[in-house]
């Protein structure tokens, strides 16, 4: 508040009702006494974070005497002394030091919360549905003695609060009529509606909500049985394992279109991550990987396509980018951007695949370089990130560009930081011992510098694989829910539903919402038309 706006002539003072004027001279005395206990705790702070720079360096003076010469010419009963006493001094002054980090925190949180400053909330979404509450006075005649006039509604303020409805179960009740001819005794009567599960008791709705619940959620299934008990709803596991089985199954020719609609990009990246699979003849799990690919991270039209495959061998990226003639489905050729996992070599032979090129993950490269500046080994890891970040920087101001535009900028701006970096860690190798962390991290970086530079020949190639890690954690979260997956059949199953529901998050669209409508049409939509419920097609029926 500004200072001047409290400052009244004894006048101005005078000439203010005598209510008005009690108000002004208690808020004067008020912001008085804060701007005294302000400066109060200011001196207060002062003095405590000169005591804890005095802790810390007694602290590290006491660690340096610990391991010290002088330390070491001890005896051995003066040593035993000598640690003991140090070890009571040491963790002394840790327990001052920590209480007094805890009052300054505490008087930090003191003035945070007395600060007139208040943070603006973000304001609730506009789709949601308002209910609204009306407050007004019991009484709107004025309350001054000697008045008793009818008031008049001058405004409102509103407060907003969120609130939610737990999930409603209802039932879909279907009445066919029938009809019948008394004349010729013929009858008449509606065809069944098609349901994904034939004579189940699971609408299209429950069953979305079950898949989205695992596989986008990661609720277990006892854990969702629990959760529809709660609404009266006895749903056991094993039913709700069935469910999910037969609406895989039937999502799995929309999964082989939308396949093949990640593989019409030229540009995919490639990635792999372990889930643990349960191995019932040996009773324990085994490594299992669900290997993912998506579209370009500049293509305007996203997707990401996973498959659960029973190792990490090269076999399974081969298999699955090899294309099937059978139904005229041609193999896979462009540029894969990957992490340079050894597999990924035999990918992109070019002996034997002369239409693929690779491209390399700039982050994974830097990240080996980031390790050793964080541990502060090493000033050239320093360096090196500093320089890595200046290309970073340059690459950002590009994401919204078109191929061509962003590959002319690419060439202007980054091309010679890369020069420079190349030249640079050249000159470092020569500097470094061999085998040392910076050495394996500059020949990593050396060694792919032509896929690692991929980029700066195509415009529409990432900068580095980022954006398909993203598409992975869900998968990450989904370990830590399901512990393992119960069968090879059920990881495809698992694949098959996260490839729609993720890629239909890539596009914009509520999974739930998304996955109720297709698992509603597709028991009655033509086979020619089944990519209008692909992710990114997807338009969602009226009602």
């Amino acid at each position: 508040m500004n200072d001047d706006a409290l400052e009244l002539t004894p006048e101005m003072l005078q000439a203010l009702p005598p209510a008005a004027r009690a108000f002004i001279e208690r808020q004067t005395q008020a912001l008085a006494e804060h701007r005294s206990l302000i400066a109060r705790k200011d001196r207060e702070i002062t003095l405590r974070d000169a005591q804890l720079e005095k802790l810390k360096f007694e602290i590290a003076r006491f660690k340096r005497w610990r391991f010290g010469a002088k330390a070491e010419a001890m005896s051995a009963e003066q040593r035993r002394l000598f640690e003991e006493t140090l070890a009571e001094d040491e963790a002394s002054l840790q327990a001052r030091l920590e209480q007094l980090r805890a009052q300054a925190a505490a008087v930090g949180a003191e003035r945070a919360k007395k600060a007139p400053r208040q943070p603006r909330r973000q304001a609730l979404p506009e789709h949601l549905r308002r209910v609204e509450h009306r407050h007004e006075p019991e009484s709107t005649t004025c309350p001054q003695d000697g008045c008793g006039r009818a008031m008049t509604r001058i405004g409102e303020d509103v407060t907003e609060r969120l609130d939610v409805v737990p999930a409603e179960f209802f039932v879909h009740r279907h009445v066919y009529g029938k009809w019948a001819c008394r004349c010729c005794q013929s009858l008449v009567q509606a065809a069944s509606q098609p349901e994904v599960i034939e004579g189940g008791m699971a609408a299209s709705g429950l069953l979305a909500y079950t898949l989205i619940s695992r596989f986008a959620d990661h609720l277990p299934y006892y854990r969702q049985e629990a959760i529809n008990a709660r609404s009266g709803v006895h749903t056991p596991r094993s039913t709700l394992a069935a469910w999910a089985g037969q609406a895989g199954a039937a999502l799995e020719p929309l999964y082989e279109l939308h396949r093949q609609f990640v593989l019409g990009c030229r540009v995919l990246h490639a990635d792999e991550t372990p889930v643990a699979l349960l191995d019932p003849g040996a009773g324990k799990t085994r490594r299992a990987y669900v290997w993912a690919y998506a579209r370009s991270r500049h293509d305007p039209t996203p997707g990401v396509v996973y498959d659960f495959c029973r190792g990490r061998g090269a076999q399974y990226p081969v298999a699955f980018l090899a294309g099937d003639e059978r139904h005229g489905i041609a193999r896979w050729e462009g540029t894969l951007l990957t992490d340079r996992y050894q597999a990924y070599e035999t990918v992109l032979d070019p002996g034997v695949y002369p239409g693929r090129q690779a491209a390399a993950c700039v982050a994974h490269a830097r990240r080996k370089f980031d390790e050793l500046a964080k541990a502060r080994s090493s000033a050239v890891a320093d360096e090196a990130v500093v320089r890595l970040a200046a290309i970073y920087a340059v690459e950002r101001n590009l994401v919204d560009l078109g191929d061509d535009e962003r590959l002319a900028l690419r060439r202007q701006h980054a091309r010679p930081l890369w020069d420079e970096l190349q030249v640079w860690l050249q000159l470092e190798r020569r500097r470094v011992l061999d085998g040392s962390p910076v050495a394996g991290a500059i020949d990593y970086t050396l060694n792919h510098w032509a896929a690692l530079t991929r980029h700066l020949e195509d415009g529409a190639v990432a900068i580095d694989n980022n954006h398909l890690e993203q598409q992975i954690k869900p998968w990450a979260m989904g370990r830590k829910a399901w512990m393992f997956v119960g069968s090879e059949l059920a990881g495809q199953r698992a694949a098959v539903v996260m490839s729609l529901v993720q890629s239909a998050r890539l596009n914009g669209h509520d999974p739930l919402a998304y996955l109720r409508d297709v698992l509603q049409r597709l028991p009655t939509m033509l086979n020619s038309r089944l990519d209008e419920l692909l992710p990114h097609r997807w338009v969602p029926t009226n009602g």
